[in-house]
């Protein structure tokens, strides 16, 4: 007796083939009559056509789903990848740009290669050089030196790479856009906030006496600052209602090269000072030090731009007027906006076009604000730029 003659009980014999197969049998606890096996058999096949139906499903959303909710340059292949090429992190302020950067860039689900230069043009042009090589979708370069980064864009567009001119102009170079805060506006209301704090004696007979303590010869920034600030101060000089004692670069954005300057000043027999406009946070504070030398600090305004922690203690102090706030974390999410539409190649809405002394770049201008000791708490606490108990020191 073989196996299969052991466990089942036929019927009536079947006749075998010539060529053997196997015998279809069923155990006698399953026999059912002959009417309902072909009920069994069709519903045991529907069962495992289900199975595969629906497995095949499964299987084809698991493999069509995107692995990750990343913001990508193309969806079905790669993630977008930024280079982000900063001339300094000396400032608070890029600090912050640093942090916020890549804090943005990770809830977008990007990937973002940051690399500072510590004022070394030729170390940032390598740093560049380096990140077209490694093939990044999107370049964006805060320049140290604004005409040095004109070989870097070239070889940027030889492989197809877009470049954005972040904060601080490149000049000369062809940048496809630009993103800032309007540079000529920061330095308008820097120069108004202090006339503004001295208007009482404008025009009543005495010339006041003017610094302007500016900003890096290397940063198309402090020229376009510059530019702004004159134009609220010029019309006064030539009204002869205040003169200008003091003007002077800061290499580097140094503080101490902004205090020597003012120290300079004031150390001679005519240093006799009435107003400083200063071009960055960083630049008021040497001038501060430098007043406070000479028991002039909270006697003479002063302005600044960047809303650093310091410079609000300052203005809290009364030893600093005013700072211009550019919200950080603004002008980033705006630049990652912009790279993400490059490496997708869409449509950038500029509502701007600044002049780089060769072209028209298109750009995305954003509005600074001028903080006083009178509005601290709407800005930068509201913003938590910075907290109260940071500015206050409680």
């Amino acid at each position: 007796m073989n196996e299969n003659e052991a466990v089942q009980k036929p019927v009536e014999p079947v006749a075998q083939p010539a060529v053997t197969q196997p015998v279809v049998t069923q155990p006698t606890v399953m026999q059912a009559p002959k009417s309902n096996k072909k009920m069994l058999i069709m519903v045991a096949i529907l069962v495992v056509v289900g199975v595969l139906v629906i497995g095949g499903l499964v299987m084809y959303i698991l493999n069509s789903t995107p692995k990750s909710t990343a913001v990508t340059a193309n969806p079905a292949t790669k993630q977008i990848v930024i280079g982000f090429s900063m001339g300094t992190l000396q400032e608070e302020r890029w600090q912050k740009d640093r942090d916020s950067i890549i804090a943005q860039a990770k809830v977008l689900g990007i990937s973002v290669d940051v690399q500072g230069a510590n004022n070394d043009k030729d170390k940032q042009i390598s740093q560049a050089e380096s990140m077209i090589a490694k093939g990044v979708n999107v370049l964006l370069i805060a320049p140290y030196d604004a005409t040095s980064m004109v070989g870097v864009i070239s070889d940027a567009h030889k492989v197809g790479i877009k470049v954005i001119s972040y904060d601080r102009l490149m000049t000369k170079s062809n940048a496809d856009y630009y993103i800032s805060f309007d540079n000529e506006k920061v330095g308008q209301l820097q120069a108004q906030s202090v006339v503004d704090a001295v208007k009482d004696q404008l025009g009543k007979g005495k010339v006041l006496k003017f610094a302007y303590i500016g900003g890096s010869p290397t940063d198309n920034n402090a020229t376009l600052l510059r530019k702004g600030s004159f134009e609220v101060l010029q019309p006064l000089i030539d009204k002869g209602e205040i003169k200008i004692v003091v003007d002077k670069p800061t290499a580097d954005w140094d503080p101490d090269v902004a205090y020597q300057n003012m120290k300079s000043y004031l150390s001679t027999s005519s240093g006799a000072i009435d107003v400083v406009v200063a071009a960055n946070d960083g630049t008021a504070g040497g001038a501060v030090k430098a007043l406070q030398e000479y028991h002039l600090a909270g006697k003479v305004p002063v302005s600044g731009q960047d809303a650093e922690l310091a410079a609000l203690q300052r203005i809290v102090a009364g030893t600093q007027t005013a700072t211009v706030y550019k919200p950080i974390p603004r002008e980033d999410a705006a630049v990652l906006d912009m790279a993400i539409k490059l490496a997708n190649n869409q449509k950038i809405e500029a509502n701007a076009k600044v002049n780089d002394g060769q072209i028209d770049v298109p750009s995305v201008l954003l509005e600074p604000t001028l903080v006083t000791k009178d509005n601290i708490l709407s800005t930068v606490i509201k913003d938590n730029y910075h907290t109260s108990a940071e500015i206050y020191q409680k």
